[in-house]
């Protein structure tokens, strides 16, 4: 049997009815009569008027019921969040509903009135998502002392996340083989791609910003060490004194010899396994480096990611092994293709984390129309960053400030 609800949404109810239900005069359950209020209010023309001024007047200990309840539908919530809706008596009960997307509490943070403020530095909840708390922090709303007592909470959470995400990945390291691809889910993905795969032939591996930038990135830590040690060689010589030069002379020879073992190059960690990576992929055809992206460890997707063949690239993605961290960096990357940029996003484990979307946003190379489709996620202290951001387009950088002047002027009039 169909709920009331259910024939509210379909339009399927007489026009007398449908009054019935806008004065909320119809006999269901307390939270389904507030669910097609907020339906009405949101979406009917003719009885919206009428339904928002009778969730107004609400019963505020039934709504208190509903507003704290994880089972109320989204729609619901947003609605009561919303700053023109908003009841101080369901404030508390709405922040600590974890069926309230962070996403509506970001945006709560970001522009919320004084009450809003005061009410999420004392949340429990937002407590515990540096995300919001940062947005909150640049609230206009917020004073510079706990504006700033608010930006040292989020170092601290973030220091404390970083701690715990290297023993993750060190937890990860230990069961690297697990979660890989399946040889199945590789075969369908080469299937599925079976024709480009035949365009594109034994094309040889040639990452974009070419071989020497990725041997230089794993060699960069080493070479400082050998320069800085050859410099403080080179300095004990220079500072022996002109009139004892030729006495010292032979000691000098001796000291400068005797410093040599410590110019020998010193190997740091995580370079020999880079060589050797590189060494292999390269090596490997096209088929071959679609498997090693699919089922590979952190290092192999890293370099793989910037392969000039899209279907390597993509592959990537498709790992089961890949992490949160890789695609926030991959997000950054100047140099992997545009259809990387394109394909992450539209994965939903990806779209839903914040720190994504923002560096897809601030990427130069994401193509424009998928950074203007991710512009409205976008939180106004990153809104603020972007206004001055030369390396994004003037377009993206128009748009960013545009968006920070309505939701600062919004926060000003509530």
């Amino acid at each position: 049997m169909s709920r009331m609800i259910d024939l509210v949404r379909a339009s399927a109810v007489p026009a007398n009815l449908m009054q019935a239900a806008a004065r909320g005069a119809l006999s269901v359950p307390a939270d389904e009569m507030i669910e097609i209020l907020v339906h009405l209010a949101n979406h009917n023309k003719v009885f919206g008027q009428l339904a928002r001024m009778t969730l107004a007047g609400w019963d505020e200990k039934a709504s208190l019921v509903v507003a704290a309840n994880p089972k109320t539908p989204q729609e619901v919530l947003e609605y009561w969040a919303a700053p023109e809706n908003l009841r101080p008596k369901l404030l508390r009960a709405l922040l600590e509903n974890p069926a309230l997307s962070k996403t509506k509490l970001a945006e709560m943070a970001a522009t919320g009135s004084r009450d809003v403020v005061v009410a999420m530095r004392q949340s429990p909840r937002v407590q515990t998502l540096p995300e919001i708390i940062q947005a909150l922090a640049s609230n206009p709303n917020a004073t510079q002392a706990e504006s700033d007592a608010l930006s040292a909470q989020v170092a601290i959470l973030e220091e404390s996340s970083a701690a715990g995400g290297v023993a993750a990945d060190e937890s990860a390291a230990t069961h690297e083989e697990a979660g890989g691809a399946s040889d199945q889910e590789i075969e369908a993905y080469l299937a599925e791609h079976a024709k480009e795969l035949a365009q594109e032939g034994e094309k040889p591996f040639q990452p974009l910003g070419g071989i020497y930038e990725l041997e230089q990135s794993g060699s960069e830590t080493s070479d400082a060490v050998v320069e800085a040690k050859s410099e403080e060689v080179s300095a004990t010589a220079v500072a022996t004194p002109d009139a004892t030069a030729s006495a010292v002379a032979p000691a000098k020879t001796a000291s400068v010899a005797a410093a040599k073992p410590a110019m020998k190059k010193v190997k740091v960690p995580g370079s020999e396994e880079r060589g050797s990576s590189l060494q292999k992929i390269s090596k490997l055809d096209v088929k071959g480096r679609i498997q090693l992206a699919m089922k590979g460890n952190k290092e192999e997707r890293s370099i793989l990611i910037r392969d000039g063949t899209k279907l390597v690239a993509l592959a990537v993605l498709e790992s089961g092994k890949i992490t949160d961290g890789e695609v926030e960096k991959f997000a950054g990357q100047k140099n992997v293709l545009e259809a990387v940029l394109r394909a992450i996003p539209m994965k939903r484990r990806f779209a839903k984390n914040y720190n994504v979307i923002r560096n897809l946003v601030a990427n130069p190379r994401t193509p424009i129309d998928v950074s203007l489709g991710l512009m409205k996620h976008i939180l106004v202290a990153d809104l603020r960053n972007m206004c001055s951001n030369k390396e994004i387009s003037e377009t993206i950088r128009k748009l960013a400030l545009k968006m920070f002047k309505q939701k600062t002027d919004t926060s000003r009039r509530s």
